[in-house]
């Protein structure tokens, strides 16, 4: 399974893959820093990742910004995007999803809840079929 993490913190990224690392199923990850660098990964035509992780608060396009342009895109609309993010702000939350997210995590404090929270989602996202784009 192919992911696309969208995160500006590299040490929030490190966390991301270690994580990665410990689970049995591989999966090939590719990163950005922000929305503006995501959109460039996915409309180069190369391999279309099959879940993208998204956070919220990045510099030059946010999270928001960029769910609202990949959800208005024919091609890659349909990629399950979850929110893995700090803010616990409602209207962050209500606008993800009326905007049509597919999941909305808050980072947990505890490295042992994060590493649970990315497994569980993982595990529920490889047994579902997704759409290829």
């Amino acid at each position: 399974m192919n992911l696309l993490l969208i995160e500006d913190d590299d040490i929030e990224t490190m966390k991301f893959q270690r994580a990665l690392s410990k689970l049995e199923t591989k999966y090939s990850l590719t990163e950005a820093k922000n929305g503006e660098e995501a959109l460039e990964i996915l409309e180069t035509g190369a391999e279309l990742p099959d879940i993208i992780f998204l956070d919220l608060n990045m510099p030059r396009m946010n999270g928001i910004e960029f769910l609202g342009i990949l959800k208005q895109h024919e091609q890659i609309k349909y990629l399950p995007t979850i929110i893995l993010t700090t803010s616990q702000n409602r209207d962050d939350l209500l606008e993800c999803y009326r905007i049509g997210v597919s999941g909305y995590i808050i980072k947990p404090l505890k490295y042992e809840a994060y590493e649970e929270r990315i497994k569980t989602v993982l595990d529920y996202w490889n047994i579902n079929e997704l759409v290829k784009a």
